[in-house]
């Protein structure tokens, strides 16, 4: 699903020529013919979001943090209920790992998805500890910033990345309620 949605994001924000150009561009090992349900190798991501870099010029960061934005939105598109019973933003991120994780793995059984543990949740704080295989946290930064969108709190985002522990990278957020 995430290789269908970044040539969708591709195609809504520049055009469906631009995602004809990077696939031929990165000539992925899979053949650039995705699948929602398909599982395909992370380094073909990179390899389109390079490629997007050259020919946007931007920079990866930010247009992996658009990507995760953009992904944010399509979730609550295509699964609504994971939603329903989130009334703020801290609900939702705390519930990532036990309930949302969870479901995604319903659906995608051989996902290899991030975790997000919950370091502290107070009131007006919220820290969650981002660790994955993959050095995605910009990705991770994304999604945060579209959930605070949808739920249009004035929060702060803080963003610290760790050092990599066991071949997991890492970083840690912290959301502030103003």
């Amino acid at each position: 699903m995430v290789f269908t949605e970044f040539l969708e994001m591709v195609e809504q924000r520049w055009s469906p020529a631009l995602a004809d150009q990077l696939l031929t561009a990165v000539q992925p090992a899979s053949g650039g013919s995705y699948t929602a349900v398909g599982n395909y190798p992370h380094q073909e991501m990179l390899a389109l979001v390079d490629a997007l870099a050259r020919q946007t010029q931007q920079p990866v960061p930010l247009l992996v943090q658009a990507f995760g934005e953009h992904l944010f939105s399509r979730f609550l598109t295509l699964y609504p209920a994971m939603f329903a019973d989130q009334p703020d933003c801290f609900s939702l991120l705390a519930s990532v790992d036990a309930h949302i994780h969870r479901e995604v793995h319903k659906l995608y059984r051989h996902a290899e998805l991030p975790s997000f543990t919950v370091e502290r949740h107070e009131p007006d704080r919220l820290v969650l500890l981002y660790r994955s295989a993959r050095d995605m946290a910009d990705l991770a930064e994304g999604l945060i910033r579209g959930c605070i969108r949808h739920y249009a709190e004035p929060l702060q985002l803080l963003r610290e990345n760790l050092p990599s522990q066991d071949g997991q990278a890492g970083a840690r957020f912290e959301l502030i309620r103003q």
